[in-house]
C-alpha cells in the first residue's frame, strides 16, 4: 500500500485539477446516476457502477475499550461515465460528512447504500477524489452462510476487520466488489501498547498525543476490498525475509504463540515454493495476523497477512498463502468464481504434501472418488453436491464441492495434458492475470490455448456437471 496523505487541496489547485482530469471546455456536463450494484450472480447489490476505484487512504482511530472506531476514507477514482451521483457501500456507522472535489456534497443513506451527489456533475473520464468522514462501532455482519464477517471484536480489546465476500463495508466506503481493485493507504492510530497491523509494508510508526501509536501501511499493488484488513491487539510481532527477498511480517496473539510457532516458522519456505511452482510471489511482503482462538471460525487470505483465528497448522497456512497467488493476485470477477480461489488453494496443498513426502495429488484424487477417509479426512464429505463453476446460491460459495471437486477438475486436467503442460499452466495463469481479476470461461478458454488440448470432457462432466462425477 502506497502511503500518502491525501490533503484537501486549495481552491486555486484544485479548479486546475478539475479542468484538466476533466478536459473542462466550459460545457454543461450532463451526468446520470452511478449503479447502486454491479449485479453480482450471488451479490447483485455488491460493489457500484459508473466508476472505478484506483486508491483508497483510511485513517483510521481505533477506542479498543470502547469500541469506537473514526475514519476518513478518501477515494481517488475515475468516472467511466457522466455522473450526477454515484454510490459507495456501507453498512452502519454514521456519515458525518461528504466532499468531491474539495466541495461539500449531498447524501443520504437507504440500507447499505451511501449515495453521494457532487456539488457539479463529474465528467466521463474524470478522475475524482471523494472524502467521507465517519465514525460509530463498527459491527459484525452475517453472512448467507451463516459465518460472522466486517468488524470483529474479542477479548481484550482485540479486533480484526474481514471482509470475504462483502463485510469491508462494515468498515469503511467503498466500491466493495472484487471486479474493482486499488491500491490502498490504511493509518490506523490506537492506544499505546496496542499493535495495528494491515496488508502490506508498515512504512511508519510513530507516537501521536502521548498516549496513542499510529501504524501507517502501504499497499501498491491492486487489491479487491475484501482482503482488506486490519487487526488490533497486543500481539507478539516477528519480522524476517525469504531467501529471495521477500518481507515477512507476523503478528501472533501471545496465547498463540506457542502453538503457532512450528508452522508460521514454515511461511519463508512456503513463499520459495510457491514461486517455483506458480511463479514469482506476487507481492512485496508475506506473513500472518494470528488472532485468539475463537475470534472466527475460519481463516482469511487477506492480501499479504491471512487471518486464522487460533494457531494454524502447516496445511492451512499453505492453503492460505496460496491464495496471494489465486485469489489475491488474480481475483474473481464475480462470486460465482470462488472454485477459482479455492479449487487452485487447494490443490496448492496436494501439490506441497506430493513434493514434501506425503500423499501424491493422485492417491488424494482417488481417495475421493473412493470416499477414503484413511488417507484425506474431508474424503467422505460431499464434495460432489453440485458443480464448482455453478454453486446453488450465495450461501453456497464457500461450500465442500468448491474446494475439493474444484481441486479435482485441476487434477483432471494434469492428467489430460501431463505434468509438464500443467505446471506451465498454472505459472502463466498467474502470470498473465497478475493483479487482474478473472472468471470461469476466461480459465477454460486459457487452459485449452496455453495447453493446446482440447479439454470439453473436463469440463462438461467435472466443472459443470450434475451427480458424481465417475474416475476417467
Amino acid at each position: 500500500m502506497e502511503h500518502r496523505t491525501l490533503t484537501r487541496l486549495a481552491a486555486p489547485a484544485l479548479a486546475v485539477l478539475v479542468a484538466l482530469s476533466s478536459g473542462c471546455t466550459g460545457a454543461t456536463v450532463q451526468g446520470r446516476p452511478g449503479a447502486s450494484g454491479l449485479r453480482d450472480p450471488y451479490f447483485p447489490r455488491a460493489g457500484n457502477g459508473g466508476y472505478q476505484a484506483d486508491h483508497y487512504a483510511l485513517d483510521l482511530e481505533y477506542d479498543p475499550a470502547g469500541g469506537e472506531l473514526h475514519g476518513t476514507a478518501v477515494i481517488t477514482a475515475r468516472a467511466e461515465q457522466g455522473l450526477s451521483s454515484f454510490n459507495l457501500d456501507l453498512s452502519g456507522l454514521k456519515v458525518e460528512g461528504v466532499e468531491v472535489q474539495g466541495a461539500g456534497a449531498r447524501f443520504n443513506r437507504t440500507g447499505n447504500e451511501l449515495t453521494v451527489r457532487p456539488a457539479k456533475d463529474l465528467r466521463k473520464g474524470e478522475v475524482f477524489r471523494t472524502r467521507v468522514d465517519y465514525s460509530g462501532r463498527p459491527k459484525a455482519l452475517v453472512d448467507p452462510d451463516g459465518s460472522k464477517e466486517g468488524w470483529i471484536t474479542a477479548g481484550g480489546g482485540d479486533a480484526v476487520a474481514v471482509g470475504e465476500p462483502v463485510g469491508s463495508m462494515g468498515w469503511f466506503p467503498g466500491n466493495h466488489h472484487p471486479s474493482d481493485k486499488a491500491a490502498y493507504d490504511i493509518t490506523v492510530t490506537v492506544p499505546r501498547g496496542y499493535e495495528a497491523v494491515s496488508n502490506g509494508e508498515l512504512r511508519s510508526r510513530r507516537d501521536v498525543g502521548g498516549d496513542r501509536t499510529a501504524f501507517a501501511w502501504r499497499s501498491a499493488e491492486p487489491m479487491a476490498s475484501y482482503l482488506a484488513t486490519v487487526a488490533v491487539g497486543k500481539f507478539e510481532v516477528t519480522t524476517g525475509k525469504t531467501p529471495s527477498g521477500v518481507s515477512v511480517y507476523q503478528a501472533v496473539a501471545s496465547s498463540e504463540k506457542e502453538a503457532a510457532r512450528g508452522a508460521l516458522a514454515r511461511v519463508p519456505e512456503m513463499v520459495e515454493w510457491g514461486s517455483t511452482v506458480f511463479g514469482p510471489y506476487p507481492f512485496g511482503t508475506a506473513g500472518s495476523i494470528v488472532m485468539p482462538a475463537g475470534t472466527l471460525g475460519y481463516a482469511l487470505e487477506t492480501q499479504t497477512k491471512p487471518v486464522y483465528s487460533g494457531a494454524p497448522d502447516e496445511e492451512l497456512v499453505l492453503h492460505e498463502l496460496a491464495h496471494q497467488w489465486f485469489g489475491d493476485s488474480v481475483s474473481p470477477k464475480s462470486w460465482k468464481d470462488m472454485w477459482l480461489n479455492e479449487g487452485f488453494a487447494t490443490y496448492a496443498e496436494w501439490l506441497w504434501a506430493e513434493s514434501h513426502g506425503g500423499v501424491s495429488a493422485q492417491r488424494r484424487f482417488e481417495a475421493f472418488l473412493a470416499g477414503d477417509t484413511s488417507v484425506d479426512a474431508q474424503a467422505g464429505n460431499d464434495w460432489a453436491a453440485f458443480p464448482p463453476a455453478s454453486p446453488p446460491g450465495a450461501g453456497h460459495i464457500s461450500d465442500d464441492p468448491v474446494y475439493y471437486r474444484g481441486a479435482m477438475v485441476l487434477h483432471r486436467i494434469r492428467q489430460e495434458v501431463g505434468d509438464a503442460k500443467f505446471f506451465d499452466l498454472l505459472r502463466g495463469w498467474a502470470g498473465d492475470h497478475r493483479y487482474g481479476n478473472a472468471s470461469t470461461a476466461d480459465f477454460t478458454a486459457y487452459a485449452e490455448r496455453r495447453t493446446g488440448v482440447d479439454l470439453k470432457r473436463v469440463w462438461d462432466v467435472w466443472l459443470y456437471g450434475e451427480g458424481r462425477p465417475k474416475a476417467p
